[in-house]
């Protein structure tokens, strides 16, 4: 029992790494916020009266669409403080929109500073300043591990059921098809590391599909 005990452990720490490279909806929205790290590249940008600072959150074709939109912004700005608030904005929502083009996601708008992103996004900025990951691992490692075993007790819950009671099969069948399909979701992941929203989107349907019941 230690051993499987250690196996499940050392997995779950796998697991929880690889959930850190994917894409998430918060993560995703941690981009288009405006205490984000694209708007702060953005700004950076406009101060210095560097682009590069930008560009590297865009694709290639999208650079030379960039660098125009910060020339316009560069020009607007030295008018007046208010023009200068008017020419950031148009600066930061161009680079945000085609930041999240570039990873196939929609553009939404500019999202308030100070939301609640909740633990993860907030840990992993956190780990790149502090240079430890071991905070990450730990958390993801706690979530991963708590999701299975939430997921598999469900399904234990309703094994045993009356072979002629078809709504509880049915409902038996739908905790084990989720069940599943999380396992390999997760597993998947620990495989593949996920390029942007649009790659973890896109990988999300297929692996579903792999397992059909």
């Amino acid at each position: 029992m230690k051993s499987v005990g250690k196996i499940v452990k050392l997995s779950g720490i796998a697991l929880g790494s690889a959930a850190l490279m994917m894409g998430s909806g918060t993560a995703s929205a941690h981009c288009d916020g405006l205490d984000g790290p694209v708007v702060n590249s953005a700004r950076q940008a406009l101060e210095t009266g560097n682009v590069n600072p930008a560009l590297m959150w865009v694709q290639k074709d999208d650079e030379a669409h960039i660098k125009h939109a910060f020339e316009k912004a560069r020009a607007v700005r030295k008018l007046d403080p208010a023009a200068q608030e008017v020419a950031d904005n148009y600066f930061f929502e161009t680079l945000v929109r085609v930041h999240r083009a570039g990873e196939g996601a929609p553009y939404t708008g500019i999202k308030p500073a100070g939301r609640d992103l909740g633990p993860a996004v907030p840990a992993g900025d956190k780990a790149l300043e502090t240079g430890s990951v071991e905070p990450v691992v730990t958390l993801l490692t706690a979530a991963v591990q708590k999701g299975v075993r939430d997921q598999f007790n469900d399904v234990m819950s309703r094994k045993t059921f009356d072979k002629n009671d078809v709504a509880a099969g049915q409902q038996y069948v739908k905790a084990y098809v989720e069940y599943i399909h999380s396992v390999e979701r997760i597993f998947d992941a620990a495989r593949t590391q996920a390029h942007g929203n649009h790659a973890e989107a896109n990988h999300a349907e297929p692996v579903a599909a792999a397992h059909q019941h």
